[in-house]
């Protein structure tokens, strides 16, 4: 069943049709959000949102668009919303932490070699996370498509409603912006043996 068959259905309220719909995109949407959010449960989470906004509003739905590319859209809106109110909230924990004295105990680990290894694993991605989340809004929605989803520019450009140039464009932009941010990481990154 083709995604117009599967919408015509869940529009006359099938909810198998329905089951079907996120079984087909849910791998792609936690995809697309874990791009955004880095964590599994949030990405996992947000899918939930995602689906919820996609049943709520497929009446709705007039096809301007595939099916695929205004779920995508929902993804991306709902991760980058996500990021914003996280922000905040991350910001005003952090403060309460530091004047609780609360330490950070995420990097306690009992066996000194692994807990190089994994401390190094662990800073290495939240550097890579850092550098992301600093490209501008644009450049990392591309980006995130592309390298997470593995979304050709094509179907990128139609999730984002702009020209396939401008995608690569943006993915130009976002690779030249990550290698400079992270470029100083990698050059003093210390060795485990």
């Amino acid at each position: 069943m083709n995604d117009q068959e599967l919408l015509a259905q869940i529009q006359n309220n099938d909810q198998l049709a329905f089951k079907e719909l996120v079984k087909r995109y849910q791998k792609a949407v936690v995809n697309t959000c874990m791009g955004f959010v880095h964590n599994t449960d949030d990405a996992r989470d947000l899918a939930q949102e995602v689906f919820i906004e996609v049943y709520q509003s497929i009446a709705k739905f007039r096809g301007d668009a595939k099916l695929s590319t205004w779920i995508y859209r929902i993804a991306v809106n709902k991760s980058l919303n996500f990021l914003r109110s996280h922000k905040k909230n991350s910001l005003l924990k952090s403060i309460e932490q530091f004047f609780k004295g609360e330490k950070n105990t995420h990097y306690e680990i009992a066996h000194n070699q692994s807990a190089d290894s994994e401390l190094l694993n662990n800073e290495t991605a939240h550097v890579l996370n850092k550098a992301l989340e600093s490209l501008p809004e644009n450049q990392r929605i591309a980006f995130v498509l592309s390298k997470y989803d593995e979304m050709p520019y094509a179907k990128i450009s139609e999730v984002m409603d702009i020209s396939v140039s401008s995608v690569e464009s943006l993915l130009f932009r976002a690779k030249k912006n990550l290698q400079t941010k992270l470029v100083h990481f990698y050059t003093n990154k210390p060795k485990i043996n």
